[in-house]
């Protein structure tokens, strides 16, 4: 029987977190276009009405999955980063590599994160999670363009995030979808990333030959 099996009263502390797992469940089956408040009250086995007393409506709910996915990711991106050791090029690959393995193990808090259309001002803490998400890679993004000569020139470090943010973000949205829309490829999603995180590298000096 699933969780949401048997049907729960309110209870003052857990409706919140039954409706965020409802929503999370809803999402992963759906889309994250696909749920209604309604529909998250019933698998959570609430009332109809209930959800408002922590949900204004659906965006909010929506909202509050994806802060959780956002500080999900930042520690699965932080884990990878300090599990990769002194090896920066190393460690940054490691860094598009958890991107990727985030996207297929996460989907509903990926979907959440990435397909809502969410204004940030619109909900409190959304913008600071996705900034804490960010700030790994940036964080990570100093510590390799510090090892270049202080007396030539140095990329923009922000520039740099992005170009790697953008190219994990591409490659997981086109070849790490849970579903039929997955575009194929001759070899795996981390190849890909691997290959073009240390080409884009290299490029700026910042790795060596393999």
């Amino acid at each position: 029987m699933s969780r949401f099996g048997e049907r729960r009263g309110y209870h003052h502390g857990n409706l919140r977190e039954a409706l965020v797992e409802a929503a999370v469940t809803l999402i992963a089956q759906h889309g994250p276009a696909g749920f209604t408040v309604a529909e998250a009250a019933r698998l959570a086995g609430v009332s109809p009405g209930a959800p408002y007393r922590h949900f204004r409506d659906a965006q909010a709910l929506l909202a509050e999955v994806a802060i959780r996915g956002y500080e999900r990711f930042a520690d699965h991106l932080s884990r990878a980063w300090t599990a990769a050791g002194p090896n920066l090029p190393a460690a940054f690959e490691a860094l598009g590599r958890a991107y990727l393995d985030f996207a297929r193990r996460e989907p509903a808090f990926y979907a959440a994160m990435f397909e809502t259309h969410l204004a940030p001002e619109d909900h409190p803490g959304l913008a600071a999670a996705a900034d804490r998400a960010f700030s790994v890679l940036r964080e990570a993004t100093e510590k390799l363009v510090s090892r270049l000569p202080e007396t030539g020139p140095r990329p923009p470090v922000l520039m740099v995030a992005l170009h790697i943010w953008s190219l994990s973000h591409g490659i997981a949205s086109l070849f790490c979808r849970p579903d039929a829309s997955r575009r194929k490829l001759p070899m795996s999603p981390e190849d890909l990333l691997e290959a073009g995180i240390l080409i884009y590298l290299q490029s700026l000096g910042l790795a060596g030959p393999r």
